[in-house]
Parts: structure tokens; sequence; C-alpha cells
């Protein structure tokens, strides 16, 4: 029994990992800027040009407020993330910060838990795509067949009575699925070809919230702001949010919905074994791509509610709306551009992340290491990389999964929980180890990250959620003691499964 619970809770060593991410297996061609892109890339675009209409209407002004609570507990996770990020600059993220602190166990369950925050968040990001696509063909007069505009699969029983799919009479979104699978091969190609689209894709759609808000100033009205939060709190019971088919309402409520927004700031802290200096690049990715978007996120709302009544803000394309008493064509165009551009960043740097991921996983034998096999010419993790891209389309295809944003948050605030107690832990076991960034006022901000996140979490979400991602985690878990207990051996991390030819890359 004791056997079993040390290896339950077996930490691999951080000075090994810190040794593996110095050989060069992936090819080292990110900065700072392009951390910061790769951050900006999965963080502003799903999140701020589709749920901000929904935040409006459930908070009402006061929606400025939850915003900045949702960017406060991102900034206390961000910190943390940065300490860990610099100390231990492998690729995998909270994974694995998870397992250099808290075991194995851990490091499952938060690797299980970031395939909510990387890989399915991908899938409504990429429906949104296809609307955003569909609408522009309708005004030009192109209309696709019904069957092919959304997904929308019928089942008659229960998902496993396969002889009860009605595939004749289901919808498919065919333009998600597509565009999931143009991006993975663009990721399998490489990842300076990756960062490159992506920095584009970027400043596109950050210009167009720039003209929104610059634009929308001239209509901001302060009486617009009287009855700032008409919605109260919220509940304010544990497990007290708002299902995932009805209107959240409320502050806490509708922090725990926009979090889906800053969803992905953490994506730098995914390629590490890709920057030419992590232990500085990291910090600054992580950090500068929060900043920057907590800034854009709050402007942005004060300009939508400042321009006019907040009763009156669509769910739908609401900056379009906003900015229609100006009868400026050009504009709506632009935030067309901008969302098209956003959707697009979003789903490539949330495949990126969930590639990596999963290629670290399967280092360490969590999965079977076949999956973290790298290309010999583009040096990328071909296997798990084009395997991740083709179970999304699958989901992007089929499923409507707009109603598992709330599963996408409660994955990620479990991430953040655990990644601000690893910096306490490794402060308290090992605090001669060597940080080219510490957290500051610790152990304030670290305890501060966790209290906030499990506080979201916990009394901004619904206990439906709570069931659907406590069922999920029991098939995950099923699976680790099939496979990675079993195999995984934290003192005998392997590089990686080479192939023939293969040699460390500068």
């Amino acid at each position: 029994m004791s056997s079993f619970v040390y290896r339950l809770f077996q930490t691999t060593n951080a000075d090994k990992l810190r040794e593996l991410g110095s050989r060069r297996i992936l090819r080292r061609a990110l900065t700072a800027k392009d951390l910061v892109a790769i951050g900006l890339g999965t963080m502003i675009g799903g999140g701020i040009f589709t749920t901000v209409g929904t935040a409006v209407r459930g908070a009402g002004p006061a929606v400025i407020i939850s915003y900045l609570l949702a960017g406060a507990t991102s900034f206390f996770a961000a910190l943390c993330y940065a300490e860990l990020g610099a100390m231990v600059p492998v690729a995998g993220s909270a994974y694995t910060y998870a397992y250099a602190t808290m075991g194995k166990l851990f490091a499952w369950i938060i690797g299980f838990a970031l395939i909510f925050e990387y890989g399915i968040s991908a899938a409504p990001v990429a429906q949104q795509f296809s609307a955003a696509i569909q609408d522009i063909l309708k005004s030009l007069g192109m209309v696709l067949p019904g069957w092919a505009q959304q997904s929308n699969f019928i089942m008659h029983g229960a998902w496993w009575q396969f002889w009860q799919w009605d595939l004749l009479h289901s919808q498919y979104d065919v333009v998600s699925a597509l565009f999931i699978l143009l991006l993975s091969v663009l990721l399998s190609i490489g990842i300076r070809e990756t960062a490159t689209t992506n920095n584009i894709f970027v400043v596109l759609k950050i210009g167009a919230l720039l003209v929104f808000i610059v634009a929308g100033m001239f209509l901001v009205h302060a009486f617009n702001f009287h009855n700032f939060n008409p919605k109260g709190w919220g509940a304010l019971q544990p497990f007290g949010g708002a299902a995932e088919s009805s209107q959240p309402y409320g502050i806490i409520a509708i922090s725990a919905w926009v979090f889906f927004a800053y969803i992905g700031f953490d994506a730098a802290t995914t390629t590490a074994e890709e920057c030419k200096n992590p232990q500085r690049d990291v910090p600054l990715g992580v950090i500068g791509a929060l900043a920057i978007g907590t800034v854009l996120y709050c402007a942005t709302a004060l300009v939508l509610v400042g321009s006019g009544p907040w009763q009156n803000v669509p769910i739908k394309n609401p900056l379009v709306h906003a900015l229609a008493p100006l009868h400026i064509p050009l504009l709506s165009w632009i935030i067309t551009l901008g969302v098209l551009a956003g959707t697009t960043s979003v789903a490539l740097a949330s495949l990126l992340g969930q590639s990596r991921i999963f290629y670290v996983m399967a280092r360490d034998k969590m999965l079977p290491p076949v999956i973290a096999k790298v290309h010999p010419r583009f040096k990328t993790p071909i296997v798990t990389t084009l395997g991740t891209g083709f179970a999304v389309a699958l989901l992007a295809l089929i499923v409507p999964l707009v109603n598992l944003l709330n599963l996408v948050n409660i994955g990620t605030l479990i991430a953040f929980s655990v990644v601000c107690a690893g910096v306490l832990y490794l402060r308290k076991r090992n605090p001669d180890m060597p940080r080219s960034f510490r957290v500051p006022f610790s152990p304030w901000f670290p305890l501060a990250g966790i209290v906030s996140s499990l506080f979201l979490a916990i009394f901004g979400l619904s206990r439906a959620t709570w069931v659907w991602f406590g069922g999920a985690l029991i098939v995950g878990l099923l699976f680790f003691f099939a496979y990675g207990f079993r195999e995984s051996d934290p003192e005998n991390v392997v590089p990686v499964i080479e192939p023939e030819g293969l040699q460390e890359v500068t």
C-alpha cells in the first residue's frame, strides 16, 4: 500500500526537467514577442467577440467589474506561470509543473483539465469562424446546403446507442471541420511558420478591436452607465451559477462566463522548449499577453455599454450592432475581419497548445510514447498534432459545443489553482532552485490565485458543470490507472522518441 501511494504522488526531478528542456530536439525559434502573440492569439477572439453580448445582458454596465475580476484571477495565475515557466523551461505548461511539484496523479488530472482549455475550446471557436464565413457568403448570394451549415447530431437514445443515431437528418458543420484540419496541417509544417501566421492574425484582430474602441467612443454617453449594477452579484451560493442552457446573471456568474475570454495567455508556456531564451521570454510572454488583453477587454466593454442602453445589446454580433448608428458599412466589415482573424488565431494557438501538452505527456509515458514522435524534417510532434486536429475537427463537425464553454472554464480554473499551489510548494521544498522570475508578495499572491480561482469555479459555475467535469474526470482516471500509472516513471523521463536521423537542432 505504501508503495502504491508513493508511486501515486511521485514527482519528477525539476533539475532533470531543466536538463531535458535544454536539449534542442524541437526548433528553438520563438522570442518574447512571439510568445506574447501566441498568448494573445489564444486569448482574443472567440471570447471577446462572441461572449461579450451575453455578458452585458447578464450584468449590465457592471460587466466591466466582471472582466476586472476575471482579469485579477488570471493575473495571480500569470505570475505563478511565469515563475514556474522560467524555472522549468519545458513544454507542457501546468501539466509539467504539477508533475515536478505534486506528483503523477495531480499531473494527470491537470493534463486532463487542460484538454478542456485547449483542445475542446478550439471546436466552438471553429464553429464561430464557420458562422462568420457563412454570413459573408450569404451577403454574396451563396448559401450552403442545410445539412452542411451547422452541427446538430441527432440521437434518439443515449449516446452509446449507436443504432439510434439519425445520420440522415443530422446536420454537420463542414466549414469548421475543414478549417481545423487546415490549421493542423499548418502546425505540422513547422513552429516558425505557425508563429508568423499567428502574428499576422493577432495584428488584424487587435486592429479591429482598436477600430471599435476609437469609433465607438463617439457614441458613449454617461447616461448609459446609470443603474450600474442592475443584476447584483448573483446567487452567491456554492454551485449556484447559471446552467449551461440558461442566461447567467450577476457579476460573479458573468465573471466566470467571461473567464473564457482570458483563457490562453498561458499558451506561451506550452512552447517553452521552442524559445530562444525561455528563462527570459516565458515570463515576458505570459504577463505581456495578459496585460494587453485585459486592457483591450475592459476598453471594449466600456465602449459597448456606454454606446447605448445595455438592455438593447444583442447576444449575436454586439460590436457590429453598437457601431450601426454611425452608418459606416466599412466599420462592420472591419469588425467581421477581426472576428475571422480572431477565431483563426485562437483555434491555431489552442491546437498548438494541446498538441504540445499531449507531446509531453507521451514523452513521460502518461500516454503511448509513439504519440511523441517528432518529424525528422519539420521538427514538430507530427502524430499528436494531426491526431489532435482530427479529433477536434470531428467534434466541430457533429457536436454543438457552445454549451461546453463552462467546462472549458472549470478545467482552466482548476489548472490555475494547481499552478499557484505549485509555486508555494516549490518555495518550501526547494527554495535554492534558480529563479529568473519570482512572484512578488509571496505567499499572498499565490494564495490569492488559489482562492480567486476556486471562488469563481464554485460560486460562478453550475452544479451541472461540476457533474459533467467530474464524470469526464472519472473516465480519464480509469485510463490513467490502466496505462499511465503503470508505464510512467518520474525518475526516468525519456527525452522523446526520435526518428532515425533526427539530431538536436539549433
